[in-house]
C-alpha cells in the first residue's frame, strides 16, 4: 500500500482490482477542511480515463508488475506486433493500450513491456528519441532565438511543432513524455 501523495505521473496503481497509471496530479488545499489530492488516470486494461479524488492521508494498493524488453515490428490497423529478441516469440497490443505512444513507435526499436499478470499493460519509451524532419516550410536563417514554431511531419509520420530553423531532412530529439521538440540531433 502507498499513500495518494505518492501517486505522481507514471506511477501505477489498483482500484478494484483494475491496474491504472497516473496522468495528471493535482494536491488541492481548500480553506480549513482537509486536502484533497485529484488524479486523473488511465486504466491499464481498457485503456480508459477517469478523474479520481482521494482524502489527503487515503492509501492505494501498488501494481506488482515484471518488464521485458521487446522489439517492435509492424502495425495491423489497430494491432502493433512485437518479438523477444531472444525467443522470436511474438505479442500483440491493441491501439487503446498503447495510450498515444504508438506514435513514437518506428520500427526495430525495443521498447520496454510492463506485464502484469502474464499479460501486457503498457509500453516504457526512451525519454527522447531521435526523428527525421520528412516535411515543413523551409527554414529561415537567424530565427533561432526566438520563441516561434512551424508544423513539421516526420518520416514515421508523427507531427509536431519544431522552430522556424529545422529544414528537410534534418535529424531532432523528441522528448516522448511530452511529445515535443527537444533540440537538433547531433
Amino acid at each position: 500500500m502507498i499513500s495518494v501523495t505518492e501517486l505522481r505521473a507514471g506511477k501505477r496503481f489498483l482500484i478494484d482490482g483494475q491496474p491504472w497509471e497516473v496522468l495528471e496530479y493535482k494536491h488541492v488545499k481548500m480553506g480549513r477542511g482537509n486536502a484533497n489530492i485529484k488524479i486523473k488516470s488511465r486504466n491499464l486494461k481498457t485503456g480508459a480515463v477517469l478523474e479520481k479524488s482521494f482524502l489527503n492521508g487515503s492509501k492505494v494498493e501498488t501494481v506488482d508488475t515484471e518488464k521485458v524488453v521487446l522489439q517492435y515490428l509492424y502495425r495491423d490497423k489497430d494491432e502493433f506486433y512485437f518479438a523477444s529478441p531472444t525467443t522470436y516469440e511474438q505479442t500483440s497490443l491493441n491501439r487503446n493500450v498503447l495510450g498515444g505512444k504508438e506514435k513514437f513507435l518506428v520500427e526495430g526499436i525495443e521498447v520496454t513491456f510492463v506485464m502484469w499478470e502474464g499479460a501486457p499493460l503498457d509500453i516504457e519509451l526512451p525519454n527522447s528519441m531521435i526523428f527525421e524532419v520528412g516535411q515543413c516550410d523551409p527554414g529561415v536563417k537567424g530565427n533561432s532565438a526566438t520563441n516561434v514554431f512551424k508544423p513539421a511531419t516526420m518520416t514515421n509520420g508523427l507531427q509536431l511543432r519544431v522552430p522556424l530553423f529545422v529544414n528537410v531532412g534534418d535529424k531532432i530529439k523528441v522528448d516522448t513524455r511530452t511529445g515535443e521538440y527537444s533540440e537538433r540531433a547531433k
